[in-house]
């Protein structure tokens, strides 16, 4: 499973390398060999116990398809904001690329460091491949974008040694590469346009996503180094947590959002919100969602008491979810991006927000929320976290939050490219969904490997090729250009690498989709 998986991200690697055909593109292949080879160190560390932390177990090290999402992200943005002339992106994709391909290649060099004894051959592998980005970096960055690319590596080091120690079991290393590698380069991206706001002047919207990530991490940080000195289960605890929470609110995280917009932040997301009739309509939609959702999550739990304390809901169940955020996000990416962009921020921020409230166990719902959620564990969700949720809220939103808008013109890119908003709805919403359903009630032909079958993955296939094609009817603004077969090519890998994938598919799948159709 762990060679067809790598396999399949090789095939990506060599297909962006073939596109591109420039010297970052012969870094990213030579980034995949390297931690193919590395990747095999990381796993036999995993099962030995020899990992410097607790990772998520049922599950290989992914070290591999993390590694290549930011660089090969950071490579076809690049070449999109050159194709369309726009300097200051291609060199905002440059500085994506080699962040990337810094981060992983420090997860390689700890796996390399701590295996006993030295695995001589991966080192010098390792090293060959380090010494080709370095050079590739020392030539084609700025002395600013050298410092920018250390600073993301320093804030991940730290950042990854406090959550993964406060957070045991909660990712494997490739996640952990994945989500604080994101959240660094967030923070960073942040504190550099919060000390040059003239610089910095862009779309509220861009730094709203980036205020209210930085806040709820800051948040949570903040409440976890609190709660060992206090019981959080207590009332006293529970008053102090929603007190501090509106002190940070209000006294740290709103007068930095108003100094990167330069207005009230409050008033401008009211304004923004209910700025047309068509907005209005999709909220009040998405309220009509969000109380669906609620009643199925209820229901269950009263099925659950009526049946069996342990009942647990079944794939199929846990799959409304996935139809209920395609039912969201569809009319959002026809009809107002901008509203469903700014949308999923909020969204995102009150999940993680709900998240503290049930870890920490904060009156009156900390309690609840614990009962009512522990009905739709996998297991995937073997730490104290429950991410599953806000990982599929994260697969949709990504591909929205990452798209290049300043390098679009007329606000979509061309040919099979008109599609990267749509990465999440294909890859997760439609693509992952209908294999689970169908595999599971179904499906009898096993992937040699995995217990993923193979009328799943060509039904889920076939259902993303309608979806693309009920894309094309509704959606005016996508003019594909003839190039199916690319897209094509693209679904079907993204397909078999659910398949072959023991990652966390909500995250992985939309991100390699978008990369493939960019």
């Amino acid at each position: 499973a762990v060679l067809v998986e790598s396999l399949l991200v090789f095939t990506v690697v060599l297909l962006v390398h073939a596109t591109v055909w420039d010297r970052f593109s012969w870094c990213a292949v030579a980034l995949a060999i390297q931690a193919f080879y590395v990747q095999f160190k990381w796993d036999r560390l995993l099962q030995l116990g020899g990992a410097v932390f607790q990772f998520r177990g049922a599950a290989n090290s992914g070290l591999l398809p993390a590694s290549m999402v930011i660089p090969l992200l950071g490579v076809v943005m690049k070449e999109r904001c050159r194709a369309a002339g726009i300097v200051y992106f291609e060199r905002f994709g440059i500085v994506v690329a080699s962040t990337g391909m810094l981060l992983a290649l420090f997860l390689s060099v700890l796996a390399v460091g701590i295996t006993k004894p030295v695995p001589t051959n991966t080192c010098i592998l390792a090293g060959i491949a380090g010494g080709v980005i370095i050079y590739t970096m020392k030539h084609s960055l700025t002395v600013s974008e050298v410092i920018e690319v250390l600073e993301v590596l320093l804030i991940f080091v730290y950042l990854s040694m406090i959550l993964l120690y406060l957070l045991p079991r909660c990712f494997t290393p490739g996640e952990a590469l994945l989500v604080l590698g994101g959240v660094s380069f967030v923070l960073n991206q942040l504190i550099k346009r919060s000390l040059n706001v003239i610089e910095g002047r862009g779309d509220p919207i861009d730094f709203f996503l980036l205020v209210a990530v930085v806040g709820v991490v800051l948040l949570g940080l903040f409440f976890t180094v609190l709660f060992i000195f206090m019981d959080s289960g207590t009332w006293i605890s529970s008053m102090f947590f929603h007190m501090m929470t509106a002190v940070l609110g209000l006294g740290v995280i709103m007068p930095w959002l108003y100094r990167l917009i330069q207005r009230n932040p409050l008033f401008w997301l009211l304004q923004f919100l209910f700025q047309t009739q068509m907005r209005l309509y999709l909220l009040v939609y998405w309220t009509f969602l969000a109380a669906s959702a609620c009643g199925v999550v209820f229901y269950q739990n009263a099925k659950r008491s009526s049946e069996s304390k342990k009942h647990q809901a079944s794939t199929i169940t846990r799959k409304y979810f996935h139809f209920i955020v395609v039912a969201t996000y569809v009319p959002g990416l026809i009809y107002d991006r901008q509203l469903l962009y700014v949308a999923a921020v909020l969204c995102l921020a009150v999940f993680i927000f709900l998240e503290y409230i049930r870890y920490f166990r904060i009156k009156p719902f900390g309690q609840t929320l614990r009962h009512l959620l522990s009905l739709f564990l996998d297991e995937r969700d073997s730490g104290p976290l429950i991410l599953t949720h806000i990982y599929l809220l994260l697969g949709m939103s990504l591909p929205v939050w990452l798209f290049p808008r300043s390098c679009a013109p007329k606000g979509t890119l061309p040919g099979a490219g008109a599609l990267v908003p749509y990465s999440g709805v294909l890859a997760v919403g439609v693509g992952d969904t209908i294999a689970s359903v169908f595999g599971s009630t179904m499906g009898e032909i096993k992937w040699p490997g995995t217990k993923k079958t193979f009328e799943g993955t060509m039904t889920a296939i076939f259902a993303q090729i309608i979806a693309v094609a009920l894309i094309l009817i509704f959606d005016s603004s996508v003019n594909l250009n003839s190039s199916y077969a690319w897209i094509l090519a693209s679904v079907s890998l993204v397909s078999l690498l659910e398949a072959y994938t023991t990652q966390i598919d909500n995250l992985l799948l939309p991100l390699y989709l978008q990369i493939m159709l960019m």
